[in-house]
């Protein structure tokens, strides 16, 4: 621990403590000699003008009305906390494309101008953090642009829609109601005036984007929950059934560390297998997310949800028979 992480810990001890801490239990976790601390405590108090009280017998504490309001000067980093800016600064350099290339870039100047303060000199050896996208899509800048201000500015929004489902042209107003960033993929959560009804929209697949005058119909985070977060998946909807999947010894290792959903319930079964529960409307993502699993997984229930799958399968048999 450098000097100025040991003062930022000394800092933290002393602002949230309501009595005076022994200069001893201080020494141990500061990890350093009565001397350093002697002179962290002094630099404190005397550079930075911390309201410090010090009684050799009793211990160290602020005094009681001035640590409110005390705080240091500038920004005070741990190196867990530098660690953790400069993933964050990676991880804006590698997948900030396009306009949010252009709106985080104010940023990723102040984190690159922070971890140059803090680096004492030091390269940050920043090629050993790698962010990887999987999947993106590629998407209009200005679409995205328009889209996001609905959002923000709570106003209706007119657009066409290119849906991958029916690869049909429609033209939609709507409430914004969220932005989410899913799997690599940004989404528009909405209410469709037309339709009577919330849907979700990618965002890739809207064009010719025009914000209305009209405000945004609110919908309660309550209710935006329950239709498109109770299930599984980004184009989830109220649950029409519980899907269980058994996953092999073998796949158990991965699964039962993973997210699939809020509500999922695992366990795991005599034999080392692992039974996980989740709830589920539209049936195509669940299925694919288990298909990358292959013979490691299979469906019990419900019988309907085997049946597609045995389906799916038989199909991809049927690709691969000989010619």
């Amino acid at each position: 621990m450098n000097s100025n992480e040991r003062r930022a810990a000394l800092h933290r001890q002393l602002k949230v403590s309501r009595y005076p801490i022994s200069l001893k239990k201080l020494q141990e976790d500061l990890q350093c000699s009565r001397a350093t601390l002697y002179r962290d405590i002094a630099f404190l108090r005397d550079v930075l003008m911390a309201p410090i009280e010090l009684d050799p017998e009793r211990g160290v504490r602020y005094n009681e009305k001035e640590a409110e309001r005390f705080e240091l000067p500038g920004l005070w980093l741990s190196s867990d906390e530098l660690h953790a800016l400069v993933a964050t600064q990676q991880l804006l350099a590698r997948t900030s494309d396009g306009v949010l290339a252009k709106a985080l870039a104010p940023l990723k100047t102040r984190i690159d101008s922070l971890l140059a303060e803090h680096s004492q000199g030091k390269r940050w050896p920043l090629e050993r953090i790698r962010v990887i996208g999987a999947g993106v899509r590629k998407r209009d800048d200005v679409g995205f642009r328009m889209v996001a201000t609905a959002v923000l500015e709570r106003r209706q929004l007119s657009f066409d829609y290119l849906a991958r489902s029916t690869n049909q042209p429609t033209h939609r107003t709507v409430s914004p109601q969220r932005l989410t960033h899913y799997r690599d993929n940004w989404y528009l959560d909405a209410y469709d005036h037309e339709r009577d009804g919330l849907r979700s929209f990618s965002v890739d697949r809207v064009s010719h984007a025009k914000m209305l005058e009209e405000p945004a119909k609110d919908i309660s985070e309550q209710e935006l929950d329950t239709h498109l977060a109770s299930s599984y998946g980004i184009f989830s909807g109220t649950p029409k059934g519980t899907a269980t999947i058994v996953f092999s010894a073998k796949a158990a290792r991965w699964v039962a560390d993973e997210h699939w959903h809020s509500k999922q319930e695992g366990r795991f079964l005599s034999d080392g297998r692992y039974e996980l529960r989740l709830p589920y409307s539209n049936a195509k993502e669940l299925l694919m997310d288990i298909l990358r699993y292959g013979a490691d997984a299979e469906i019990t229930e419900p019988a309907s949800l085997r049946a597609q799958i045995q389906s799916l399968l038989q199909l991809t048999m049927s690709a691969y028979e000989s010619r």
